[in-house]
């Protein structure tokens, strides 16, 4: 979102114009008493928020009832930054991911900084939730903002983004090892075309010129990849003014048979 509060009219109205059964909201950047439950309950949508003052913060909509299940990520109690909420809802487990950038990747002395040393051990986490979710054999989809690149054809300009904390060897493995365990990444079941982005920047014309990321992705256990039924980026948002330089991922499952 880039922040909800200073972009609530572009969220309200995708919500009402693509009307998703669930959505998954990150970088929100306000407490959960500051969020703006009132405006999205009278869309219909039950609200669970992990916030957190100016920063991060993730939150959860449905249009079913919302049975939270954790408002961290499991692996460190000490870890204070809100990037990860998981609920049950309409019968599929959904947990909203704001994996952290990690940027600037290298100290002043070459070596990784804290912040990178912080996204990968955050990825192992991830890693390990991942592998106790899949033995539990619910039908899941982890989405969000992974500020991860995971392929040469999901970035503009691969040379030139070969040293940052998103398209790092090291990033990149990171993401294949997770994706080894067995879940899928919903958008390349569907699409396997090189330049199809989910962010762009505010800087550099990146928009107009059409240098982005596909950094936005949905990883779906077995179960639920069973379901697929498609899956896409929604560029409109990003065009609109005050947008969020991020747009919408979706996915649609078939109904449980």
């Amino acid at each position: 979102m880039n922040s909800i509060r200073a972009r609530l009219p572009n969220a309200l109205a995708w919500l009402r114009d693509a009307a998703p059964d669930v959505a998954l909201l990150q970088e929100i950047k306000c407490i959960d008493e500051q969020f703006p439950r009132l405006e999205i309950e009278d869309l219909g949508y039950n609200v669970a928020v992990a916030g957190q003052k100016t920063y991060n913060g993730v939150a959860l909509l449905s249009k079913r009832p919302i049975e939270v299940e954790l408002t961290a990520l499991p692996g460190d109690a000490d870890d204070g930054q809100a990037r990860y909420l998981e609920a049950l809802t309409g019968g599929v487990r959904v947990a909203s991911v704001y994996l952290p950038n990690g940027n600037p990747a290298f100290d002043e002395d070459g070596r990784d900084s804290a912040k990178y040393a912080y996204k990968l051990a955050w990825m192992e986490r991830l890693y390990d939730h991942v592998r106790a979710l899949l033995a539990t054999e619910d039908a899941f989809v982890l989405g969000g903002d992974y500020n991860v690149i995971p392929e040469e054809g999901d970035v503009y300009d691969p040379p030139a983004w070969k040293d940052d904390a998103l398209f790092r060897p090291e990033t990149r493995a990171a993401w294949r090892k997770i994706l080894h365990l067995g879940v899928t990444d919903a958008f390349r079941a569907h699409h396997r075309e090189a330049g199809r982005y989910s962010y762009w920047s505010y800087r550099g014309g990146a928009w107009g010129r059409d240098h982005g990321l596909r950094i936005d992705h949905m990883l779906l256990s077995p179960q639920a990849a069973d379901r697929l039924h498609a899956c896409g980026i929604d560029k409109g948002p990003r065009g609109a003014e005050k947008a969020s330089d991020h747009t919408p991922v979706w996915c649609e499952l078939k109904e449980a048979p």
